[in-house]
């Protein structure tokens, strides 16, 4: 990024172009609303322009005291700012300008069509471009606080939730991340290849970014042995519960870090919109003012209620066309998953930028962001269906909005971007073969069993808003109701109770296979009381392999021709994991291992041909366990920083370590070793 000096400069004509832009933009639209609005009129264009300026002028002066009244009162005070604020304004111009007729209440309607018009004309005049909110989030940007070690460069980590490698790679060569392709071929970004550990999920991969261990985290969800009931890493209390068992205060954030929409903070020591931390600190003030800064322009706001509206409408046109066009493979995809849709790629996406851009302003020293676009949509849709890579092109234009707004920020910031896993895709395995992974122990065993299959990913993260949000009334009710249908989405479970002797939980295509109790059962003890179990599994035609120790603590993989013992490398027959790679016995050998593992692992096939896996939840987009490419992740970071990288980065644990000594060569970490 270019000096301080040079970006001042730079940033003085491209203020004063674009306040120009703005004004006339206003100016038009405030003409259109007086040919449109009864009893909203003025004497001359001028008057119109006039009112335009001034409003700015009077905006400047009376929105921060708006916001930081709002932010301090609450959410629905925010609320209110939102609706009327700019309204407000527009009335205190109004009586400022001769020559306007108006009263508040046309005042208030005159600001929402004024809204909606200069929306039309800053989406046109900027080819539907971010270059809005970046001018809506720059002006605060601008007002940057004084740092004392602006020679400390800071570094921000952008996660870009399930994007595989060879997606991303596949998008540059086409040109369909105009930014990323241009850091890349200037030479001044490198990006290559990491490979996540089993299971390739979100709460194994970001636990062992933010904290160095994967340890303990069998799953998305899993039965824990301990607490005698189901834990689900999205869940508030359940990641609040993973964290403190993980946690050394040594996380990749702990040195003056923020953590934004993540499941765990990092030991950072402010965390906004943080699963782990919902619970502690409902309703962050610093989160509504935020929010509010954003929100109280209504151009900001009219932003993100025009494309959360345009998210539902797209999702459910593209939805009913891949019914139409009998695209394969595909899941039905319902309101409930339109409206998340809607959350997390309008809302949620400019709610972070917005995060991210306060804190840029204050200089704080190292941020990571979790963006879940493309993973949400490539669940639904699949992973090179139009809809998901659309998802990514919005990536990669929030990427270049970062680095604008970074170029506003009192010290140098570096941005590193990673994904936490892959994806692959398939048809699900209920779909395939008429039984859920459930039905199927269940028939073997002549048990009755529990079944936690629901998808519940896209559910937490909209958790995650309304508890963030909720400080008590009406906000607290709602994000108690989110957190209740939460719960009974994640205990859904076949007939029978939550006492019901096996729990069987899908996460991707990797099952989980678990009999109720302290102890973890071996292969023998489980042959021994249900026979038919483990062959009956290991020869379904949907199953690649089973796996589990023995009475000796040995792990084994079992195929339906044969059998590896992972720990000498024997094979009796075929072996099971010749299909999934090289790795595939390390990295199911190192998830065997540990005391918190299923009795059984259970991971479907891989079609030699197209790479399709099938998933023990209802999603087209899967991962968790092995087959195709979701442990092939992501990682690009400037030239500088990928010097003297490890030849091979096999595990979020590994990551850790690459990404704590790129904040060590920008000077960060200085304050680590006193702590250990």
């Amino acid at each position: 990024m270019p000096t301080s000096v040079t970006r001042t400069r730079g940033a003085r004509v491209t203020d004063l172009a674009r306040l120009a832009v703005a004004w006339a933009a206003s100016t038009v639209a405030l003409i259109i609303t007086g040919a449109l609005l009864p009893g909203f009129s003025a004497t001359s264009w001028w008057a119109y322009a006039a009112v335009a300026a001034v409003a700015g002028i009077v905006g400047l002066i009376l929105r921060p005291a708006l916001v930081e009244i709002s932010a301090r009162v609450g959410w629905l005070a925010v609320l209110l700012t939102a609706l009327i604020g700019q309204a407000l304004i527009m009335y205190v111009a109004i009586l400022l300008v001769p020559g306007i007729e108006s009263t508040p209440w046309t005042a208030l309607v005159a600001t929402w069509v004024s809204a909606v018009v200069g929306t039309l004309i800053s989406w046109a005049s900027t080819a539907g471009t971010d270059d809005g909110l970046i001018a809506s989030l720059a002006g605060r940007a601008r007002r940057q606080e004084t740092v004392t070690d602006p020679e400390i460069d800071g570094v921000l980590f952008v996660q870009l939730d399930g994007v595989p490698f060879p997606v991303l790679q596949w998008a540059v060569q086409s040109g369909a991340v105009p930014h990323i392709r241009n850091w890349l071929t200037s030479g001044d970004y490198q990006f290559r290849e990491w490979t996540p550990q089993l299971p390739c999920t979100t709460p194994a991969s970001q636990l062992g970014i933010l904290h160095g261990t994967v340890d303990g985290i069998p799953a998305f969800r899993w039965y824990d042995r301990e607490l005698k009931r189901v834990l689900v890493a999205n869940r508030p209390a359940d990641a609040r519960v993973i964290e403190e068992r993980h946690s050394t205060g040594q996380g990749l954030l702990c040195d003056d870090g923020v953590s934004i929409s993540n499941l765990f903070t990092g030991d950072a020591p402010r965390s906004l919109l943080t699963m782990s931390r919902v619970e502690v600190r409902r309703g962050s003030t610093q989160t509504r003012r935020a929010f509010a800064w954003f929100f109280a322009s209504p151009n900001g706001f009219m932003r993100s209620f025009t494309r959360t509206v345009a998210e539902i409408l797209k999702e459910r046109w593209q939805a009913r066309r891949q019914v139409k066009r009998d695209l394969n493979p595909r899941v039905r995809r319902d309101w409930t998953f339109a409206l998340l849709r809607a959350v997390t790629n309008g809302i949620l996406r400019d709610l972070n930028t917005a995060l991210v851009a306060e804190e840029l302003r204050r200089g704080t020293k190292c941020i990571y962001v979790d963006y879940v676009d493309y993973d949400e949509i490539a669940h639904h849709a699949g992973m090179f269906r139009p809809e998901s890579l659309a998802a990514l092109d919005g990536l990669d234009r929030t990427l270049g909005s970062l680095a604008q707004l970074a170029e506003f920020a009192p010290r140098r910031y570096r941005l590193v971007v990673l994904s936490d896993h892959g994806q692959s895709q398939g048809t699900p395995f209920a779909d395939q073969y008429g039984q859920t992974l459930g039905d199927l122990c269940s028939e073997l065993m002549n048990e009755h069993v529990q079944n936690v299959d629901a998808s519940v990913e896209g559910l937490g993260r909209a958790d995650s808003i309304a508890g963030d949000i909720s400080t008590g009334g009406m906000t607290g009710k709602l994000a108690g109701r989110a957190d209740d249908v939460l719960t009974k989405a994640q205990q859904t479970s076949a007939p029978g109770d939550a006492e019901d002797p096996v729990v069987v939980l899908g996460s991707g295509n990797l099952g989980l296979v678990y009999v109720r109790g302290e102890r973890r059962l071996t292969l023998q003890a489980l042959e021994s009381q249900w026979p038919a179990l483990i062959p009956g599994l290991a020869g379904h035609p949907g199953v690649g392999f089973v796996a589990g120790i023995d009475e000796d603590g040995r792990a084994w993989a079992i195929g339906s021709s044969g059998r590896l013992n992972i720990e000498s490398g024997a094979v009796e027959g075929t072996d099971p994991l010749a299909s999934f790679g090289s790795h595939a016995a390390r990295v199911l050998a190192r998830a065997l291992l540990h005391p918190e593992a299923p009795d059984l692992y259970v991971n479907s096939t891989v079609d030699p041909v197209t790479d399709d896996v099938s998933a023990f939840e209802g999603l087209v987009g899967s991962h968790g366990g092995l087959g195709g490419w979701q442990d092939r992740a992501v990682l690009m970071a400037p030239a500088d920083l990928m010097v003297g990288l490890p030849e091979r980065i096999e595990g979020a644990g590994e990551l850790h370590r690459v990404l704590v000594a790129m904040l060590e060569s920008c000077g960060q970490r200085a304050t680590t070793a006193s702590r250990g």
